[in-house]
């Protein structure tokens, strides 16, 4: 073999610019990538507050970094974009009404069970994984800005992921 690779594929393939007046293909093109789903948790004055995001990546492991992107519409933009301190939950398979109520309502903490950490910041037991963070950086980035955090520490449980692709959940078949 010459080292190339043909690849067929018997579905209709689609190319575009990306455009204001095509933007939700736009987005769909983006839900075509299986992402997992977060819980992020700051404290605040006023009490604890969540939000769904879906958009969480490891950055570094010297020094221990992650990030995540805050849309500048939100409403609770002014919140997350000032948080010092916040922790990041990886949600597991079967936790879609976590991932939902956070998405709908900041105020999600009064329908589930919560305990704050020693620093105060809200945390949620049951989930796959928390990154405590410390805010690093925050960059622009269009109509998002990418909050960069400094991993504390770490908590872990064993389980299966709750992904996120196509505008809807699905699990990780791990056999």
């Amino acid at each position: 073999m010459d080292g190339t690779m043909t690849v067929t594929q018997d579905r209709a393939r689609e190319r575009f610019v990306p455009a204001p007046d095509n933007e939700r293909r736009l987005r769909d093109a983006f839900g075509r990538f299986a992402t997992g789903v977060t819980v992020v948790t700051p404290r605040t004055p006023d009490g604890p507050v969540g939000m769904t995001a879906n958009s969480f990546s490891s950055v570094s492991l010297d020094p221990p970094l992650v990030l995540w992107c805050l849309g500048k519409a939100s409403d609770r933009f002014a919140v997350f974009a000032t948080a010092e301190r916040y922790a990041i939950h990886v949600l597991g398979a079967g936790q879609q009404a976590l991932s939902n109520g956070f998405a709908r309502d900041p105020g999600f903490f009064d329908q589930i069970p919560w305990r704050e950490d020693r620093d105060g910041v809200p945390a949620l037991d049951a989930c796959l994984a928390r990154f405590d963070c410390v805010q690093h950086a925050a960059h622009d980035a269009g109509d998002h800005v990418i909050i960069v955090g400094r991993v504390l520490s770490v908590d872990l449980t064993a389980g299966d992921p709750l992904l996120f692709a196509r505008g809807g959940y699905g699990a990780c078949d791990q056999a």
